[in-house]
């Protein structure tokens, strides 16, 4: 974009050029659009990357055909910005520029993201737990641009660097990877249970990993998509059950001599899965939702508390698990 202004106190005409790039940006539900829009300009206490590799999460197939669920229509109250909203918030890249008094990063160097956004000021942030903000927000779904660019920016402290062993394509994978470590630290996971995973998406296959490091007796999957469950298996999993052809709970009982699962992730968010989780859960035994839910689900409250089953919740994840992903990679 070129744009022309009259130098003050003189007929010099001065030229300011604003580059542009090109973007794939979310209007609406089955409305994504590649786009070109101004270059972001890398301010004080910012830091401007080039975006290397981005995954693709569940949650932009939820915002694409039932959205928008977490793009803000309003101004955001922490970013001011709102729909369209520039996709990706599961990346790496390369530093190209930081602004003034940025030290922990330098140009050239190779960075995740880390793309939670909270306000410090609720009361889950004064608590410590600002993965739980009252205002979170994330980039890419409420702000500050997004993977899916030849360019973005964002505050310097989203930007995290990377071992020298550890790829750009896997620090994509960080992200994702933290939620399901900090899926595994809120559950009262031991060594030894028995512990089934609702869902071999990558949050899924994840849990598994963090779960067979931690040296768990029986890794169970329920996953309807064959490749899924093949990689389930590949990373770590003992079992894996397709719940379209056979009866998940009773096979968990078969594994478990009738006791059934001790811990169970849902990373589905599919409320026939949910119900099957609950009759698979062992008496005492505890359910973690992970997953994003589009439609409120059902739930037999009954069978839960028969057999005193706790059903919790896991939300994103805190830096702790965020930097503890980075050094496994780091360490193999």
């Amino acid at each position: 974009m070129l744009n022309t202004a009259l130098d003050p106190g003189t007929t010099r005409a001065t030229l300011k050029t604003t580059s542009q790039m090109e973007v794939v940006r979310f209007h609406g539900p089955y409305d994504i659009r590649f786009e070109t829009i101004d270059e972001p300009i890398c301010g004080k206490g910012q830091v401007k990357i080039r975006p290397a590799f981005v995954g693709l999460c569940g949650s932009n197939i939820h915002e694409y055909t039932s959205g928008p669920v977490l793009v803000p229509q309003e101004p955001h109250s922490i970013t001011r910005c709102s729909c369209p909203v520039t996709l990706g918030h599961e990346f790496s890249g390369i530093v190209d520029e930081v602004g003034e008094g940025i030290t922990h990063v330098s140009p050239g160097q190779r960075v995740v993201v880390r793309p939670t956004i909270f306000d410090r000021q609720c009361t889950a942030c004064k608590r410590n737990y600002e993965y739980c903000c009252e205002n979170i927000g994330f980039i890419r779904l409420s702000g500050y641009g997004g993977g899916l660019a030849k360019y973005h920016v964002a505050p310097a402290e989203h930007f995290y660097p990377i071992p020298d062993n550890v790829s750009l394509e896997a620090a994509a994978l960080i992200e994702p990877m933290a939620i399901a470590w900090h899926a595994v630290n809120q559950s009262p996971f031991k060594m030894d249970d028995n512990v089934m995973v609702v869902g071999g998406e990558p949050v899924g296959v994840g849990i598994v990993q963090v779960l067979k490091l931690q040296d768990a007796k029986n890794i169970m999957v329920s996953e309807p998509y064959e490749k899924r469950r093949g990689f389930a298996i590949e990373y770590g999993a003992t079992h894996a059950f397709d719940p379209e052809q056979e009866n998940v709970t009773q096979s968990v009982m078969e594994v478990t001599d009738s006791a059934g699962a001790d811990v169970i992730f849902d990373a589905a968010g599919v409320e026939e899965a949910l119900s099957g989780a609950i009759g698979a859960c062992g008496t005492h035994g505890t359910i973690i939702n992970v997953a994003v839910w589009e439609k409120k689900p059902a739930i037999p409250v009954n069978d839960l508390m028969y057999s005193e089953v706790n059903y919790i919740g896991s939300a994103l994840y805190d830096e702790g698990s965020f930097t503890a992903v980075i050094k496994a990679l780091r360490d193999g």
